[in-house]
């Protein structure tokens, strides 16, 4: 896409004029989505999309731009524009030689978007609104969205480093609204990866539209939430969402470094229960935050993050690991060209234990049981959070027993971890798209199942329980 010299006599510019470091991320993105409504093909689009994104830092500042004129010229106003602060010019040769990194580790294959036509997409659209009505007429609306995206991605640095890289990766979503009774209660379900549409398996888009049925149709049944301080269960079906947001997000060395981390200063102390170990690896086959290098041409890694409680390390980027005098792990991210790289997840994890799921629900005599997670927020300095339910079952007697609607988990991200006690022996994983700095990046995140011992409830208490009290409605 970009030619090696090109970008040498770019990045020279760069040294020459005083730079410590500079960067060119080139890109090349063909994208696909569709979204089917009630019936209808409300959208699909299609585009391709090219340019670059030139970093260069001086001193410790950082100028970062973006362009679509990705001839030499181009990048050498970008470049020039980036450096507007140069100090006195550097006498250097007149290119910058280049090598070029091989990959680590290479990912499975897989079916690539364009082997599929847009025909037999529509039609998966057209199966899984037919298959999602006919759980009943108590479904109202199905809507059904398909992203795709296959880039090719070129980075170059004055390092001397350059890095050759493709990406695909596609998601699928169905949502289900049901209605009765003048209560109104949804079912989703997504499948995702850094992967082609072999993500779908047998069952294609038909086996999430009936899930998602399935659930909105069970809600509009179920009692409203009990309130309260109780020991919650957390499923490894519910996804990572917990440790992505209330602890992930607080280990990315930039928040650390500014202090608005609740992990900052805690390296090598107790974070959490022994029997928790959090992760990040970017290295994981067809993951949907998986990738063989990362935006800055860092090989993707394995990062053990928090050790049998203890916390080890942090997610780093170049700038943040130069400066905490460490190596990147791998976690510069960034959505396109368009964007400089941060610290970001890839698949994050709580890895699994030893506990049998049965004796975990077996043991509990009452509490929560979490099998799907919804939005939620939290509160990075602190590790304060707050997380909807979409679907949670009562535990009575060590017993699962109704199925609840309505409820919430809040509670402090540090404390919830310290507060495990029960670790499965299985890992169930969720896909997502991450916000931060304005700019969103596909991740992973998975749990085995896990019991914590205490958390608020928010709900309904319609009656005292062996756990609380009776109170009123939060």
């Amino acid at each position: 896409m970009l030619d090696s010299r090109i970008l040498s006599r770019v990045l020279h510019r760069a040294l020459a004029r005083g730079a410590d470091f500079a960067e060119i991320y080139g890109e090349e993105r063909n994208t696909g989505s569709l979204f089917y409504e009630d019936g209808r093909l409300e959208k699909v689009n299609q585009g391709l999309e090219k340019g670059a994104g030139i970093r260069v830092v001086k001193n410790g500042n950082t100028a970062y731009v973006y362009t679509n004129d990705i001839s030499e010229e181009g990048l050498l106003r970008g470049i020039d524009t980036a450096y507007h602060a140069a100090a006195k010019a550097r006498d250097l040769d007149e290119e910058l030689a280049l090598r070029i990194k091989e990959a680590p580790f290479v990912f499975s294959p897989v079916r690539r978007p364009e082997e599929v036509e847009w025909e037999e997409k529509i039609r998966w659209a057209k199966e899984a609104d037919r298959a999602a009505r006919s759980l009943g007429e108590e479904i109202r609306q199905v809507t059904v969205g398909i992203a795709e995206v296959e880039k090719k991605v070129v980075i170059a640095n004055t390092e001397g480093e350059l890095v050759e890289k493709e990406e695909v990766r596609t998601r699928a979503v169905v949502n289900v609204v049901a209605c009765k009774d003048g209560i109104m209660q949804t079912g989703y379900e997504t499948a995702g990866g850094a992967a082609g549409w072999e993500i779908l398996g047998e069952d294609g888009l038909n086996g999430l539209a009936v899930k998602a049925g399935d659930l909105a149709l069970r809600l509009l049944e179920a009692k409203p939430a009990p309130a309260g301080r109780m020991p919650v269960v957390m499923a490894a079906e519910a996804g990572g969402t917990m440790v992505h947001e209330a602890c992930g997000h607080g280990l990315e060395a930039d928040l650390v470094g500014k202090g608005l981390s609740v992990y900052k200063d805690k390296k090598g102390k107790q974070v959490a229960s022994e029997l928790v170990t959090v992760i990040d690896d970017a290295t994981l086959d067809k993951k949907y935050g998986s990738y063989v290098f990362d935006d800055e041409g860092v090989p993707g890694q394995r990062t053990i993050l928090i050790a049998k409680g203890e916390l080890k390390g942090y997610m780093y980027d170049r700038l943040t690991a130069a400066r905490d005098g460490v190596l990147s792990t791998g976690n510069g991210r960034r959505e396109s060209y368009q964007h400089k790289p941060v610290p970001r997840m890839s698949n994050t994890f709580i890895a699994p234990g030893n506990d049998r799921i049965e004796e975990i629900i077996r043991s509990t005599p009452y509490g929560l049981l979490v099998k799907k997670m919804g939005g939620g927020q939290v509160n990075t300095t602190n590790g304060d959070f707050v997380f909807e339910v979409k679907e949670g079952y009562l535990i009575r007697d060590g017993e699962v027993a109704e199925l609840v609607r309505g409820a919430t988990i809040s509670g402090n991200g540090p404390e919830a971890l310290l507060n495990v006690d029960r670790v499965g022996n299985d890992l169930g994983f969720a896909i997502g798209v991450c916000g931060k700095e304005g700019q969103g990046v596909p991740v992973a995140d998975a749990q085995p199942t896990i019991r914590i011992k205490e958390l608020t409830v928010g709900g309904i208490v319609e009656e005292e329980t062996p756990a609380i009290k009776r109170i009123r409605r939060r």
